[in-house]
């Protein structure tokens, strides 16, 4: 859990660990976060994992709209918000994981709330989110020069992290197709089908968060929100150009899932078909010995009209020989016909 705040100034930059353990309430918290927002200069408050007197706090402080940080903690789709000093933009986080019962790889998302004011940018995570803490430190580590060039293009790094990631994600997706595509001509296992519908999940999960964001990213790069610079505006498509060359990768990952999915039902079926065959080819064969063995099997005599080889010594081995000359002539016949 932790709040901090950095300030840049062309004096330099001051970074304010504002958590609980320096701040014994939450009114000296707000005190901290509200002293951060009206300094001179740039600011940067970081929220992640906070208790509810923290978020609280930062929310007072930077008179936040309590259903945004409610939209925060309840991981809704992404979208942007304008108000009246400053504007919302909601993304998420993604990564590929284990899920927690099964070893299958789900999508995990974490949202993210960038809150831009005019010069402030409040980012809340609901826990420590690499795309925001790799910026952070470059934060500390440029001391604070990146935050010279404004809060929307701080935000800007964050969101262009964050998309880097789903091409991760994505390349791992594109691995497990290739595996899928490759198996799916050799084999009908059970398995296969449940890694081709795994796939299918995670592209629809990859979709369903693409094209929100696109969208979102969409009014940035538009220059929108007044807080986003018109210097900072190609930044922003730079971003959003990434979206939608993730948004057609996710369709041609779809489309090749279906299409493998078609060639291992295909598959399937054909091999459905050849068992098929061959039953019917041994059901074919069986059925002229099985009427021989019938006719043989009444076993009626005493009568002129009776069928005389009965009584015949040499009997039994003709019957057994004819059903034999039988079966083979007809086995010969289909693997000549090519369904043996």
């Amino acid at each position: 859990m932790s709040v901090d705040a950095v300030v840049y100034t062309d004096s330099g930059t001051r970074i304010y660990d504002v958590t609980d353990e320096t701040a014994p309430d939450t009114r000296s918290l707000g005190d901290e976060l509200a002293a951060a927002k009206r300094a001179n200069g740039t600011t940067w408050i970081r929220v992640s994992d906070p208790t509810s007197g923290e978020i609280d706090a930062v929310r007072d402080a930077c008179d936040l709209h309590s259903l945004s940080v409610e939209d925060v903690q309840h991981a809704v789709r992404p979208k942007v918000e304008e108000f009246e000093d400053h504007t919302f933009l909601l993304v998420k986080a993604a990564r590929l994981r284990s899920g927690e019962t099964t070893f299958e790889k789900e999508v995990e998302e974490r949202p993210v709330g960038l809150f831009l004011g005019t010069d402030w940018l409040v980012t809340y995570t609901l826990e420590p989110v690499e795309a925001v803490e790799r910026t952070w430190t470059e934060v500390q580590h440029e001391e604070g020069r990146l935050l010279k060039r404004g809060p929307d293009f701080s935000a800007y790094r964050v969101l262009d992290v964050l998309v880097d990631d789903y091409f991760t994600a994505l390349d791992d997706v594109e691995d497990r197709i290739e595996y899928i595509e490759e198996e799916v001509i050799e084999s009908t296992d059970v398995e296969l089908l449940e890694e081709l519908n795994s796939a299918r999940r995670e592209l629809l999960s990859m979709r369903k968060l693409l094209w929100p964001t696109r969208d979102a990213v969409g009014l940035f790069a538009r220059g929108d929100p007044e807080e986003v610079a018109e210097e900072t505006e190609k930044y922003y498509r730079d971003v959003y150009d990434h979206l939608v060359q993730q948004v057609d990768l996710v369709e041609t990952y779809r489309d090749l899932v279906a299409g493998a999915r078609d060639i291992y039902l295909n598959s399937l079926s054909a091999s459905t078909n050849e068992v098929m065959k061959t039953l019917t080819v041994v059901a074919t064969i069986v059925l002229p010995l099985t009427f021989v063995a019938g006719i043989y099997g009444m076993n009626f005599e005493g009568s002129a009209y009776n069928m005389p080889e009965l009584g015949w010594a040499f009997g039994y081995p003709a019957a057994m020989l004819g059903m034999a000359g039988i079966a083979a002539v007809m086995a010969w016949h289909f693997r000549r016909e090519g369904w043996l």
